[in-house]
């Protein structure tokens, strides 16, 4: 499990790629790359908790379980574990799996 902490132009590089969000027993395709995975989550009625959307509080922490995220806008300012990521301003490179507690 990696996450890709400085990959510049990301949304650039996705191109024709449609990554796959698996959540709470969910497939849900990445279909818009100007879309964090936080606001992807929330158009697929996936329920995770959050308060600043920029990275800085870290309300919005979920498990990845599997697969590549990058912060296009670079680190976000919350503290975070290994295996944990922000998807308030995050977005997939890869397939992921996610655990939202």
């Amino acid at each position: 499990m990696m996450k890709d902490k400085s990959t510049p132009n990301i949304l650039d590089k996705l191109g024709d790629l449609i990554p796959t969000i698996s959540v709470n027993d969910q497939q849900i395709a990445y279909k818009n790359p100007k879309q964090t995975l936080l606001e992807c989550l929330e158009a697929a009625k996936v329920e995770v908790h959050y308060h600043c959307r920029d990275g800085f509080c870290g309300a919005c922490r979920v498990t990845l379980r599997e697969g590549e995220i990058s912060y296009p806008n670079g680190e976000p300012l919350a503290f975070v574990k290994t295996n944990e990521i922000l998807p308030c301003c995050c977005v997939p490179v890869t397939d992921i799996t996610l655990e939202i507690e």
